[in-house]
């Protein structure tokens, strides 16, 4: 009788071990243990010297009582600490939640008093929000300051609140703690590992929870997608607190690269580290894409080999895809939220491109593409039928996702939870179409979506339209309330510095790509309101149309 394969039972621990991005860390202090791990400025670890701090860092999280499941929150920029802590705290079985250094003071409480923050990790760079958040709080968690020596805090800041600092935080762990080795993974791969709250482009941040599986696999895909070779020098220019740095912390120790970090997102600051550290991979919002690409030629740097950039966020402007691979940088643009550890969807260069112009090739790098390898599904459904949509690149349709990749859920919120998982998938909540050779190319928000006079208009087809002017540095569109139409597109512009255009002139220019129905009605001068992570916060513009501010 043949033997049924399916009833062999698992060997916890032998034949199947919970996946955990950890191993990754392991096994680079084994196999790369004198390898540049971590660069900030003067201070330089190599893989064993991380991993050995980031024990210490768990054993010494764990005599403060950090156990399976214990928030430990972290309020600081991209240094070697917020490194260590995507190790360390889940090493202690705790849960990391890593707070934007940009939000004001009520929303960083929130976060703090909403994630049952125990232990709160903070830069002294931000004590004067950290300050005034701890005192909205009715239970205080235990405080750490880390204190950067190599930069001096802004104005107004610098201040210690906390009973210890961070290096003497890791000086309390017993000198046996420091060996990774003896460190294992989680109890199981579906425990959390961390905790993120959306940007807050509307209303209150929810709390996203990722699991070990999912952050062990995001960053296999991204590895393979990415075509990520060996000992990868990367720049951190994504916030770490941004998806956890898109997963990128974890990604590049599989491959024994470079981390290295920097506090200043500016053109100099980029262009020099890139130079000076030989970097070959870094990830960016579009909006530092664009500061790049428009940067003055003295602080522009041409490099002797190709940089690979992966983008994401706001679909990128065409033009500044092809002003930034002018510049020697190979860009792979990528699609993703906060619910899905980031990027799932990317836009994979097909071979036939090369023979286009550099437009044309940008116009098509400009979509969002395909899933990565880790994710089972990325498809476009119908709003009313659920059904797929044809691939026609016309019509529209909601991205919904499947896949290892996808949050746990939201913290404390059931019923968002439920909502967002409804009819088997993850709704995305994103507007697109499909073209004929597969790729998915995003459309709008369901959100911002302009309904004038019965036709659907995408804010982000007016928004390309605008990005196309040579003096134009940000835009954005939203609907505004019309007498006639009921509703018509109102445009938000950011020029370039020095530069001056007027209204009439914008929405002439865009008659040369838009029907006339898609054309803006107004154009507001002005500096855009944006997240830390570049993305423009059309949720404050639509408040100001709403309440009449224009």
């Amino acid at each position: 009788m043949q033997e049924n394969y399916h009833k062999l039972p698992p060997l916890p621990g032998v034949n199947f071990v919970a996946l955990s991005p950890l191993s990754f860390l392991t096994r680079a202090a084994d196999t790369y243990p004198t390898h540049p791990a971590v660069i900030y400025q003067q201070r330089q670890y190599n893989w064993r010297q991380v991993a050995q701090r980031c024990a210490q860092l768990a054993a010494a999280l764990q005599q403060l009582g950090v156990r399976r499941g214990t928030t430990v929150s972290l309020m600081a920029a991209n240094t070697p600490e917020l490194v260590e802590a995507h190790y360390g705290i889940p090493l202690a079985g705790g849960v990391l939640n890593a707070i934007n250094t940009r939000l004001e003071t009520d929303t960083v409480a929130y976060i703090l008093a909403h994630s049952d923050c125990q232990v709160l990790l903070t830069d002294t760079h931000f004590s004067a929000v950290v300050k005034t958040a701890l005192t909205k709080l009715k239970h205080a968690p235990t405080v750490i300051d880390i204190v950067d020596a190599q930069a001096p805090p802004p104005a107004g800041n610098g201040e210690r609140m906390g009973s210890m600092t961070y290096e003497e935080l890791l000086a309390t762990a017993a000198a046996d703690a420091a060996d990774p080795t003896e460190w294992r993974g989680p109890e199981s791969e579906w425990d959390a590992l961390s905790l993120n709250y959306t940007s807050g482009t509307s209303g209150r941040p929810k709390g996203v929870v990722y699991h070990h599986r999912g952050a062990y696999l995001m960053a296999m895909g991204s590895i393979a997608a990415w075509q990520i070779p060996r000992h990868p020098r990367y720049l951190y220019t994504v916030p770490m607190f941004h998806c956890n740095g898109w997963g990128h912390v974890w990604t590049m120790a599989v491959m024994g690269g470079t981390l290295v970090c920097n506090r200043l997102i500016r053109a100099e600051v980029i262009f020099d580290a890139i130079a000076q550290h030989q970097i070959t991979h870094f990830g960016a919002a579009p909006i530092v894409l664009a500061m790049l690409a428009e940067a003055p030629p003295q602080v522009q740097k041409s490099m002797p080999y190709t940089v690979q950039v992966m983008t994401a966020g706001a679909p990128p402007p065409s033009k500044v895809l092809e002003k930034i691979e002018q510049l020697g940088f190979q860009v792979t643009h990528a699609y993703g939220l906060t619910e899905t550890y980031g990027h799932v969807v990317y836009c994979e260069a097909k071979a036939e491109w090369q023979n286009l112009t550099r437009q044309a090739q940008a116009e098509l790098k400009s979509r969002q593409g395909v899933r990565l390898p880790m994710m089972e599904a990325a498809r476009v459904h119908a709003l009313a039928s659920g059904a797929p949509v044809p691939a026609d690149g016309k019509s529209l349709g909601e991205i919904v996702l499947r896949g290892n990749t996808t949050m746990k859920g939201y913290y404390k919120n059931p019923e968002a939870t439920a909502e967002a998982f409804q009819d088997g998938c993850f709704h995305s909540g994103d507007l697109a179409v499909v073209h004929a050779d597969g790729y998915i190319e995003i459309k709008d928000r369901l959100k911002d979506i302009i309904i004038s006079g019965g036709e659907n208009i995408s804010s982000i087809e007016v928004e390309a339209a605008l990005y196309r002017h040579l003096q134009v540095a940000a835009a954005a569109v939203v609907a505004k309330p019309d007498q006639k139409w009921g509703e018509s597109p109102c445009a938000f512009v950011e020029l370039k510095t020095g530069q001056a255009v007027g209204e009439q002139e914008l929405i002439e220019f865009c008659r040369q790509s838009l029907s006339g129905f898609k054309l803006p009605k107004q154009v507001v001068f002005m500096e855009l309101p944006k997240t830390s992570t570049g993305k423009i916060q059309k949720f404050k513009l639509r408040e100001m149309v709403r309440n009449g501010e224009l």
